[in-house]
């Protein structure tokens, strides 16, 4: 599995599809410190600064205690954000050590979250019989149900049939999705010559896709980045298959761990249900943290996301 400070989101190669997005993207690697960062534009000319998945802080490295280095960092962070006509900066790291020492530096705790801060990760070092004996006795049952009623898993290019799925599922559990080419440029960044590689899944049933996973793959991890499907078709349990059949590849092909990317049971209690009922461990992120630069823009930009 992939340490907590190699996550992808941090990755030299993630930073670049960023470009590839018309996004700005900044870094800092002084005294133990380490932090990839997103420009990311908001109204009238304004914008916020985001840290996904860190910084990274290596306090043992840090020369003379980590007192000196977090401030040099913080005023790299202030001067830039300044520059870059920011209004906060946003910083969702990995562990306790690192959003103790923000959060007694200017970092509050921010009800907003880009990525999610808890998961379930499914060790997939462990035998098929292993794993069906961890999953909940309903997904059992339900990959036999998908098997029995002849639905199968193949690799896709055909971003237009996940896009249908996604409007669907989008309309249905009222969740934020990107645009349609925003998915078509991250399957095409990701290509098999990358480190990171991305691949389409569908669920067929009679011939007609059902449910779709774009996962994500890196060293020995696999994410499930998004994914979709026909609620008209949920008798036929099309996910469960879907995803254990990707389970078996992985497997297969070696990696140890199938991070299913995000629970939330106010939120997302059907999503939820469905990722615990694979019997992975749940991690649980610090969450996200905010520095306001300008107090009335902030203001503003929290209210704007109310009414908005």
């Amino acid at each position: 599995m992939m340490s907590i400070a190699q996550s992808f989101l941090q990755s030299k190669e993630w930073m670049e599809f960023q470009k590839s997005l018309g996004r700005q993207v900044f870094e800092y690697d002084q005294d133990g410190i380490k932090a990839k960062i997103v420009k990311l534009p908001l109204w009238f000319g304004r914008s916020y600064l985001y840290i996904p998945h860190g910084p990274d802080m290596d306090f043992n490295s840090m020369i003379g205690g980590e007192g000196n280095p977090v401030w040099k960092f913080l005023h790299y962070l202030k001067d830039l954000g300044r520059k870059e006509k920011a209004i906060f900066i946003k910083v969702e790291p990995l562990t306790d050590h690192v959003a103790q020492t923000l959060a007694e530096r200017k970092f509050r705790p921010s009800k907003k979250e880009i990525q999610p801060s808890k998961t379930v990760i499914v060790d997939l070092t462990q035998s098929d019989d292993d794993l069906l004996d961890k999953m909940h006795h309903k997904t059992r049952y339900n990959i036999r149900v998908a098997d029995k009623h002849g639905v199968i898993v193949k690799p896709s290019y055909d971003i237009d049939a996940f896009w249908k799925l996604l409007k669907k599922t989008t309309a249905r559990d009222r969740f934020f999705s990107h645009s349609q080419d925003y998915y078509k440029k991250l399957m095409k960044f990701f290509g098999e010559k990358s480190e990171i590689k991305a691949d389409l899944l569908f669920a067929y049933y009679r011939n007609e896709p059902v449910a779709g996973a774009i996962v994500l793959s890196v060293g020995k991890s696999a994410y499930y980045l998004h994914g979709a499907s026909d609620y008209d078709a949920r008798k036929y349990m099309a996910p469960y298959m879907l995803h254990w059949d990707i389970i078996k590849y992985l497997k297969m092909n070696g990696f140890e761990a199938y991070d299913f990317w995000g629970i939330d049971a106010r939120h997302w209690p059907g999503v939820t249900r469905f990722k615990l009922g694979w019997g992975g461990r749940v991690v649980e992120y610090p969450g996200s943290f905010d520095w306001r630069l300008s107090w009335w823009w902030y203001q503003a930009y929290k209210l704007a996301r109310k009414v908005f």
